[in-house]
């Protein structure tokens, strides 16, 4: 987990889009500290390592769920994207919310170490964002997710919030955010062993979308091959193959979330 790949939550910086002049900072002394002990003893006994870990996620899950009851509370459908950097789920964002926020309300939160760029590009399709800059972390937890929603104002129920997790195939596997779904995202630019490769997100995920796929004449990927890596992984995992940039499936993956809607 964290200890393993080294990540830290020191200070991590929430701040809405268009708004940078108001940072607000949220510190995981808990975490931190949990980490420093889960150092400090890991030479000395083997297992303070693994309950501080796992002390860790049950807080963590434990917040989940209060985001969970948030949520449900007001008809939000929460979307977990997860992906490595790259695969395009900021383009795969700004694409959905053109297409689909006439008839939906869309509110954005989004993850990665530095920088407002991904939330400004969101921003500019007419969506509130709030961007998480998690500094050396390399996940977002449901405390940060937690924080965001204090500066987003939900007019009304309904909706959908789509959280574009820190591009990592690895720890953001671990923590539930109080999602309702977990979409994973790969391109045909990538390895088709991804899959076997990183088997914790793939098995914890409900929809992969393989994007990017009007490359597929120009290069080597073995489409059905990745698929069948990822079906050992995890029997249940739907899939939808699309390319954003050219549009090509596109409204697969739009019915899909409109099926996540409560039928009135």
């Amino acid at each position: 987990m964290c200890d393993t790949c080294g990540c830290g939550h020191d200070e991590v910086i929430i701040r809405k889009a268009g708004d940078e002049g108001h940072v607000h900072h949220h510190h995981s002394h808990e975490h931190k500290h949990s980490h420093n002990d889960a150092h400090s003893h890991s030479h000395a006994n083997d297992g303070r390592e693994l309950i501080v870990e796992e002390d860790i996620l049950q807080k963590n899950n434990l917040l989940a769920e209060r985001n969970r009851g948030y949520f449900e509370a007001r008809n939000i459908i929460a979307i977990n994207l997860v992906s490595s950097p790259g695969s395009g789920k900021t383009s795969l964002l700004e694409r959905t919310i053109k297409d689909m926020k006439d008839k939906n309300n869309f509110y954005v939160i989004e993850g990665d170490q530095q920088t407002m760029n991904d939330a400004n590009r969101i921003s500019k399709t007419g969506v509130q964002a709030v961007q998480i800059n998690t500094g050396q972390g390399c996940h977002l937890d449901s405390s940060m997710i937690r924080k965001s929603l204090d500066q987003i104002e939900i007019k009304q129920e309904g909706g959908f919030l789509m959280i574009e997790n820190v591009g990592n195939l690895v720890c953001p596997a671990l923590f539930d955010l109080g999602e309702s779904k977990r979409v994973v995202i790969m391109s045909v630019t990538e390895g088709e062993d991804k899959p076997v490769k990183y088997p914790e997100m793939f098995s914890t995920a409900d929809l992969c979308l393989i994007n990017k796929t009007d490359l597929l004449p120009y290069l080597d990927y073995d489409l059905p091959l990745s698929l069948k890596y990822a079906r050992q992984v995890n029997p249940d995992l739907e899939f939808i193959e699309l390319s954003v940039r050219s549009g090509e499936n596109m409204d697969k993956w739009y019915s899909w979330l409109e099926k996540l809607k409560p039928q009135t």
